[in-house]
């Protein structure tokens, strides 16, 4: 799992400098004798608040489990999410939830900087989530301290802000127990993974895929 060693060893001298050269850190490590998931597993929040959108008592609720290095994942926000958010969240129709599943160091820090930048704003989050996936390319495979450091900026933090946001034991400490959690008691080993109501669907999926799941669960 992520490690305070692993993540001062990408951090240390200049603070977000190491970063352009940890692409070759290995995926974190996953559990392979996990427990069977249900419903109620994946319906509460363990140590990070979930940021959700869509009402609180909808009838359907769609979590994904995300790294912010996944291609599938950014590719699943560009071209299926606002259809789903347009059809089904927007209306009130249903709950989607984001949490976070890093694969590697960059994703935990893709993840940090975006809870930092919303603290309790779901709203925010998804916005910062969303730009993130669009410039995966730049801040992931060359430029992560400018990216970084850019994004935090446009979303009114200072360099300093950005660079303590990345070394807060405490979040890292959250984010990794929530993956943990996810890797041993739900069994997630891949990104993206969804769970509609409690059921898992894996990997990138099309819109006309959640619509019918979706749409057989309102029904019903």
């Amino acid at each position: 799992m992520i490690t305070r060693r692993a993540f001062n060893a990408a951090l240390s001298l200049t603070g977000l400098g190491l970063f352009a050269g940890s692409l070759g850190l290995s995926p974190l490590r996953l559990i392979s004798d996990a427990m069977a998931q249900g419903a109620t597993d994946v319906a509460k929040p363990q140590s990070l608040p979930d940021m959700g959108l869509g009402p609180a008592n909808a009838s359907v609720t769609i979590t994904e489990y995300a790294s912010m290095t996944c291609p599938h994942c950014a590719a699943f926000t560009e071209n299926v999410f606002p259809k789903i958010k347009s059809e089904f969240i927007d209306s009130g129709k249903i709950r989607f939830v984001f949490r976070e599943f890093p694969l590697d160091i960059k994703a935990a820090a893709g993840s940090m900087l975006a809870r930092c930048i919303a603290k309790d704003d779901a709203p925010k989050y998804f916005a910062v989530v969303d730009l993130l996936f669009k410039q995966q390319n730049e801040w992931v495979v060359k430029n992560t301290t400018e990216t970084l450091a850019r994004i935090g900026k446009q979303a009114g933090l200072t360099q300093q802000a950005v660079e303590d946001c990345l070394k807060d034991q405490a979040l890292l400490d959250k984010i990794a127990a929530d993956q943990k959690f996810a890797a041993e008691v739900l069994k997630v080993n891949s990104t993206p993974t969804f769970f509609i109501n409690g059921e898992m669907l894996k990997g990138e999926q099309t819109f006309e895929e959640f619509s019918k799941r979706i749409n057989s669960l309102l029904k019903s």
